[in-house]
């Protein structure tokens, strides 16, 4: 139940944006939903004046539809034939008292019966407002299909019925296809209905109208039922078994707490009812999923239905665990806090792992500083993803203090890390960093762009607990990734790099080496991955600049790997002519193989499999040849002396 409790804190701690109209990157509109309040797409329009007669109704725009609106505990879960009207706007079948006289289906109970019975009870209560009252006057008229069709809102066949689908035979009477069949996808008595009143000293529409929240927040709850223990919040409050859907948009029908069944095996013996198992007051019920809803819009991330989650009770914006390095040091920039500079890819090349780290921490501690006046600012991380289209199940959840979150994040910065060139600022210019990559970005490399979403969103689930709880990663994570980044010519050249770069990161957890070339390492793997690398620049630099063919080393790296004495025999052999070329030039490059080969003991130059490091050799060496690169032939005889000079 703590996850409950702390969404619930969290709607607590943000009350003055309940009702919100807020923005997400697309442009769509979210808000966190007052109590016993829900979303729905409303297709029509119909104002109302201050009277009670009716002003003019409208066809809504794509854009315009999600509508905020009352909701009862039985109309926010009714489904199929149920007859459980919403309070104030619903489907055209509801709210239309002449719906029979125009050819609507009849049904065991007219559901407008329920509607006004409903909506009369809220207009004639205490807490009611001139809105609703006069949306109540005009609907008791029944004249809301006469009216809609005057309006050329919903359009009658030659019988005066209602049509149910557009045909071609009734372009005739009516000519081309009206916008309301464009927007309902089934037939026109499903079509949403909201209701404005127009008011000369009040423009805020009904849905969007604090006033109106208030209203039937404290007219439905002096009709909620009895009273029980809580489980959540430890008080006694009205109790609930309708919990709230349309938790990660607005079609979703999964439910976190649901317990519908009393036939079968459904408590398999252990409980006579559902309360005797939890019982949650229909309060927190509410805010703990309106804050839920709210926070997944916000800040979520959806991958294939499955929600990755992560907020503070009282600080909202928390550094997200599966977000990279470059994306976490951009969240940690407000205005009103000191800057934080991201580590810069020519420094960080140059920093010892200890000293990154320093770094690490030096940056996220603008965060820790950040919390620290707050009383409480735990960090909640949540995993959801359902089954069924009816379940949906808390995968993952973990409730952290925020000096121990602080503490996961610097150590995963610090060993997952490794120099990236795949990101893009806002100019779509390629930018450098230095850090740990993107949970989704590993799983690209272990599995290729292309992987399907479920793969992806399982292995961002498996590696989610390495970041958090210190676990270490999938040793099968691990492997893919380093087979894919030992087979270039299966890729394009920036998928290949992008790899490259995520795997050294990957195995660097382990290995503690930085990207800064150790000419003292000794170790058989790394110095083949060396030799490699300087093969690479060898031949790149002796071919045309406009050449874009992969080199003789990239095209045998995945052979190299494998059978590291074999292969370099054969990639020696294909340097020759490209030595040839480069001239006195050369030198240099000959040197550096000499010099690199010559630390390889004897017993070690075989064909036995390259172990992962000979990646992270390639990679450093090919990064110092590129980044310091000699600039004549007259360039030093050995890599010391180069980054002596150079720098």
């Amino acid at each position: 139940m703590s996850w409950l409790l702390n969404l619930y804190e969290t709607y607590e701690a943000n009350l003055g944006r309940v009702g919100e109209i807020e923005l997400k990157a697309n442009n769509t509109e979210y808000t966190l939903l007052p109590v016993s309040h829900t979303t729905q797409n409303a297709h029509i329009t119909v104002e109302i004046t201050e009277d009670g007669d009716f002003h003019s109704a409208t066809v809504n725009d794509k854009s315009d539809i999600n509508t905020l609106i009352p909701c009862t505990e039985e109309s926010s879960s009714r489904a199929g034939s149920k007859i459980a009207p919403y309070p104030l706007h619903d489907k055209l079948s509801y709210v239309a008292g002449d719906f029979l006289a125009y050819g609507g289906k009849i049904k065991k109970e007219e559901p407008f019966v329920a509607y006004i019975k409903q909506l009369e009870a809220w207009a004639n209560s205490p807490h009611a407002t001139s809105k609703v009252k006069s949306i109540y006057r005009y609907l008791s008229k029944r004249e809301l299909i006469r009216d809609l069709v005057a309006s050329k809102v919903i359009y009658l066949d030659a019988n005066h019925k209602l049509i149910d689908k557009w045909d071609k035979k009734y372009e005739a009477l009516h000519g081309d296809k009206p916008p309301i069949f464009a927007l309902v996808a089934a037939e026109q008595e499903s079509a949403f209905v909201r209701f404005n009143v127009r008011q000369p000293d009040d423009h805020t529409a009904v849905w969007k109208d604090p006033e109106m929240y208030n209203s039937f927040i404290q007219h439905y709850s002096s009709l909620l039922g009895e009273e029980d223990y809580c489980f959540v919040s430890g008080k006694i409050l009205p109790g609930t078994e309708r919990h709230a859907n349309k938790i990660r948009h607005a079609g979703d029908k999964a439910k976190l707490i649901s317990a519908n069944d009393n036939s079968g095996f459904t408590f398999r013996g252990r409980f006579a009812q559902s309360s005797d198992a939890a019982s949650i007051s229909y309060e927190v019920s509410q805010k703990a999923h309106n804050a839920l809803k709210w926070l997944i819009n916000r800040q979520g991330k959806i991958i294939d239905q499955r929600v990755f989650l992560v907020w503070g009770n009282k600080e909202l914006n928390i550094p997200d665990p599966i977000a990279d390095f470059f994306t976490l040091k951009l969240e940690l920039e407000p205005e009103s806090e000191p800057e934080v500079t991201p580590v810069t890819a020519k420094a960080s090349a140059g920093y010892t792992f200890k000293e990154y780290a320093r770094e690490v921490a030096k940056g996220l501690g603008g965060y820790r500083n950040k919390l620290a006046s707050r009383t409480k600012s735990d960090v909640n991380i949540l995993v959801l993803d359902s089954a069924t289209t009816g379940r949906l199940a808390v995968l993952y959840y973990r409730n952290m203090e925020k000096n121990l979150y602080v503490d996961k994040l610097i150590r995963w910065h610090s060993t997952c890390a490794w120099l990236h060139k795949y990101r893009k600022d806002e100019h779509g210019d390629v930018v450098t960093f230095y850090g740990a990559p993107s949970t989704k970005d590993i799983a690209f490399a272990a599995y290729g762009p292309k992987a399907n979403e479920k793969v992806v969103k399982g292995m961002m689930e498996r590696v989610l607990p390495c970041i958090v709880d210190g676990h270490k990663i999938p040793h099968d994570i691990i492997r893919s990734a380093f087979y894919r980044a030992s087979n270039p010519v299966a890729m394009e050249n920036w998928e290949w790099e992008k790899t490259l770069s995520i795997t050294c990161a990957l195995i660097n957890t382990k290995e503690e080496y930085n990207v800064a070339l150790n000419t003292e390492e000794d170790d058989r793997s790394y110095l083949f991955g060396r030799l490699l690398a300087i093969a690479d620049i060898l031949e790149r630099r002796a071919l045309d600049s406009d050449e874009k063919r992969s080199t003789n080393a990239i095209r045998y790296m995945n052979s190299f790997s494998k059978y590291p004495a074999r292969t370099w025999s054969t990639i020696q052999s294909c340097l020759q002519p490209h030595q040839a070329r480069l001239g006195t030039r050369v030198r240099f490059y000959s040197n550096l193989i000499d010099e690199v080969a010559s630390k390889i003991k004897i017993e070690d130059f075989n064909n036995n499999a390259l172990t992962s490091k000979y990646l992270l050799g390639f990679y450093s060496q090919r990064h110092e040849l590129n980044h310091f690169k000699a600039k004549s032939d007259a360039s030093p005889s050995s890599s010391t002396t180069t980054n002596q000079e150079e720098r």
